[in-house]
């Protein structure tokens, strides 16, 4: 493969327009960093926030992202930190000053709240800021600047982000989609032309190694989509993303599981070609061939679905020719798989591969035809991860589970009896002394309630004769009879 094809596949077209355009977004984003360091400081010195504000630019250079939501967390992650670290050097100098002992404590504190509050690259930033306020002096002023020129530099830069030209990458996703559907055209027409000429163990090796660095490729183009769903969010040109994600998410589905499926055909042949006796017999010259037609129509399927990616006003007719090379890829599969047939009964190992080696056939037909299928709803942007307000809710269930596992420790609170009421005392010795003297009553065996009431009999209430309690009686027809004798008191 010659420099320039090689350099086409990678940048997705000519390489000169392809330099131009990175070169072009690199140099707005310059640009709009540039302008927001030199206007966060000149607003944080005329506010006079401190004699040298450069924390201002230094937070617009830091907030001022690939995408807006990327410069809007940044933004809220740098306040929060600041805001930390502030807190905690406030908390510390009311207390003692800046020793070695002190320093380690607030280092500790510092990393243990901003993990708590989950603030990702920003998380040193928390005791970077605590132990410059302290160093020095002057908590209260030094505490009010940092805090100021935050603010101003993250403003400033979410500002500039949002009106000069927000960034959109719906271009690089489409390219890295097109590139991976190139990718993998590329390597089945190879394939093809391999089984056509020669075909061995070693090559059946070579080409399912191959198949397994085409994942570097599906995860490249993932990760360019998500950046693009991420432009989206926050972003006032958003709308372009948003049309556009239904139809490269589809492309990229149905992409990964027919590299998924590639693999399964690399590894049937190999697994068929290591087990035979003699390698060059391990398929037919005849089913050589319709295999390498077969890998071929679905490299020109993919190769369609490069232009299904990178959108445009002819997707229709792209579809049709994705659906056209497919058709001719399932008459030939048919044709395969009455070459391939054999008894299981007489080889049950090659029966096993070649049906594992038709099935990733069908698979990669199926998923070449989803990746073109037009969307059936469109897109919305998802609201943003809330970082914060999950590290909050978690902060508060830290907070609520430490209160609880504290409860044990803390000293039980000392009840205070009233103070006895004489009557209530007198009238309370009198109960008891009455009950007391009450008679006890003894049933048949010793136990109450145990009899059955049969006839006509009604229920008897202690102390009857004749009847038991009406605890555990049951009503029969026949003649009242007691368990265990009458129920008087003995």
């Amino acid at each position: 493969m010659s420099l320039t094809r090689r350099l086409r596949l990678r940048l997705g077209r000519e390489p000169s327009a392809e330099l131009l355009r990175r070169g072009r977004g690199f140099g707005v984003r310059t640009a709009k960093i540039t302008l927001a360091a030199i206007l966060s400081f000149v607003i944080a010195e005329r506010l006079h926030t401190s004699a040298q504000p450069v924390l201002a630019p230094l937070t617009s250079l830091l907030v001022v992202q690939l995408t807006m939501y990327e410069t809007v967390e940044h933004g809220l992650e740098r306040i929060l930190s600041v805001v930390a670290g502030v807190l905690v050097a406030v908390a510390v100098a009311s207390f003692v000053g800046l020793t070695w002992w002190s320093l380690g404590g607030i280092i500790a504190v510092a990393l243990v709240v901003g993990e708590l509050v989950r603030l990702g690259p920003h998380l040193l930033e928390v005791p970077i800021t605590a132990m410059l306020i302290l160093a020095v002096g002057g908590v209260e002023s030094a505490a009010v600047g940092r805090v100021s020129e935050t603010l101003i530099g993250a403003a400033v830069g979410i500002v500039v982000n949002a009106v000069i030209a927000p960034p959109l990458h719906v271009q690089p996703a489409s390219q890295a989609i097109g590139e991976l559907a190139g990718r993998m055209a590329d390597y089945l027409r190879g394939l093809a032309n391999q089984l056509r000429t020669e075909w061995s163990r070693d090559a059946s090796e070579h080409w399912l190694a191959e198949a397994r660095t085409l994942g570097r490729e599906v995860l490249r183009a993932d990760q360019q989509l998500g950046r693009a769903e991420q432009s989206a969010r926050l972003n006032p040109r958003g709308a372009r993303a948003r049309e556009a994600q239904p139809r490269l998410r589809t492309a990229l589905t149905g992409l990964e599981h027919c590299y998924v499926s590639v693999r399964h055909v690399a590894r049937a042949l190999y697994d068929h070609t290591l087990t035979v006796g003699d390698e060059a017999e391990a398929y037919s010259p005849q089913v050589r061939e319709i295999l390498a037609d077969i890998l071929d129509c679905a490299a020109d399927a993919l190769a369609a679905v490069v232009q299904v990616a990178c959108g445009g006003d002819r997707l229709d007719e792209a579809r049709g020719c994705v659906e056209q090379h497919l058709s001719h890829l399932y008459e030939r599969r048919h044709r395969l798989s009455e070459l391939l047939l054999v008894d299981p009964q007489t080889d049950q190992g090659a029966w096993q591969q070649h049906g594992a080696l038709l099935a990733a056939i069908d698979r990669i037909r199926v998923e070449i035809e989803a990746a073109v299928r037009p969307p059936r709803a469109p897109w919305r942007s998802p609201l943003g991860v809330e970082r914060q307000r999950q590290a909050a809710r978690l902060v508060i269930d830290a907070a609520s589970q430490a209160a609880e596992d504290l409860r044990p420790m803390l000293p039980a609170p000392r009840r205070v009896s009233p103070v006895p009421d004489e009557d209530a005392h007198r009238r309370y010795r009198f109960v008891r002394r009455t009950i007391g003297r009450l008679p006890r009553l003894r049933l048949g065996n010793g136990r109450r309630g145990a009899g059955t009431e049969t006839g006509g009999g009604r229920p008897g209430g202690a102390g009857r004769p004749g009847g038991a309690g009406r605890t555990g009686g049951t009503e029969t027809a026949g003649s009242d009879a007691g368990e265990g004798g009458g129920g008087g008191p003995g």
